[in-house]
Formats: structure tokens, sequence, C-alpha cells
């Protein structure tokens, strides 16, 4: 499995970071080895001294496919949860600078800490959902999934395009503004609706 991940894709995230909002998505990918399960522990990488937190709502898809059209894309996944896209930021402007590819800021070991899933059909809309990162008890990002530039289905559609989609695969739908640096004790948790569905630390 892999992760398809959508960057920039809430407008206050993109100014933030003083990037220019898309006029198409922009995808990157993680690999597996990328996943954290079960609110283990996040370890601080050596070779990055600022990494950063992104929540997000993603989608975990149960249907193999290609060129999918948007009035489809419903018909490939049925459960959501929150994930942390962790960046380490520092390599990420580096590789920017220099033309290149962001795999090892975004991709490295554990760096997509990732919840159980919840089953599409207990919230009204995929669209409509909020969901909350706590860092040592205060609120740092809060993000309604209204607010996407793309929403689920298109960013499954459009990223089928160049990518076959297959079971397992997670859709991570990008970050709101309030993204900040982990530093070692950070205790992360993440709601969605309300709802805890992650906590842990960094170490």
């Amino acid at each position: 499995m892999k992760i398809i991940c959508i960057g920039r894709n809430y407008a206050e995230h993109a100014k933030e970071l003083n990037n220019p909002v898309p006029s198409e998505p922009l995808f990157f990918i993680k690999p597996d080895s990328a996943i954290l399960r079960n609110n283990d522990d996040f370890y601080l990488p050596d070779f990055s001294n600022d990494v950063h937190y992104e929540a997000e709502i993603f989608v975990k898809l149960h249907k193999k496919g290609k060129n999918i059209l948007e009035k489809f894309a419903p018909n490939y996944y049925a459960e959501i949860g929150i994930g942390i896209d962790i960046t380490a930021r520092d390599i990420q402007q580096k590789c920017k600078e220099k033309g290149l590819p962001w795999e090892k800021a975004k991709g490295f070991d554990g760096s997509a800490p990732v919840s159980k899933t919840l089953p599409l059909s207990e919230f009204e809309d995929v669209n409509t959902i909020n969901f909350e990162l706590h860092i040592n008890g205060a609120v740092v990002q809060k993000g309604f999934t209204g607010d996407m530039i793309f929403n689920v289905n298109q960013i499954i559609a459009e990223a089928s395009r160049y990518f076959m989609v297959k079971i397992g695969d997670l859709v991570f739908t990008g970050t709101p503004a309030g993204v900040g640096k982990l530093n070692a004790g950070d205790h992360l948790e993440a709601f969605i609706e309300g709802r805890k569905m992650m906590d842990f630390r960094i170490k």
C-alpha cells in the first residue's frame, strides 16, 4: 500500500508557508514504511532540526482503480481517519531550492502516524467534517473538510490518472493552517468531530 498526499489543499496553509494557492492538485507519495500506528511514539530523526506536524483527514480505499471519474470516486472509499503528515521542513526547503523531489523530507520512516478508521456512514458528508490537533493540551490546528480547495472525490479522480489506486491505500487530503515545529516531549491528540482518534508522544 501507499499514501497518496496532496499539498497546499487549504488556502490559509499555503499562505502561511508563503506558497501560491495551487490551480491543480499537487501530489506526493509516502511509502508504507512511513506508517506509524497504534499511538506509537514518534522519534525525531537525527537528520533534521525542524520537524513539523500537519494534521490531515484521510480516506482508506477499498477498491482498485485507474482513471476514476469524479462521480464514481465515492465507490472507492468508505472509511476515514486522521493522520499527521510529519515533515522535515529544513530538508524540504533545501530540496525546493535545488528543484529536487521532497521524498526524503516527507516519506521517511514513521512520518505518517495514522489513527484507526471510522465508517464514513457515521458522518453526514465527507465534505462537512471538523477535525483538530492539540499539542500539550492546546489547540494548534482546526480544520473543516469543506474548506479544501480540491475535495476528496476530485483528489481521487485526479490522482488515479497518474497512480493505480489499490485496496488499502490511504489518501491524505491536506492540512489546514497552524502547522509548526515538533519538540521532544510533546503530547499530540487528534480529534474528528470531537472524538479522540490519536494520542501519542514525541521522543
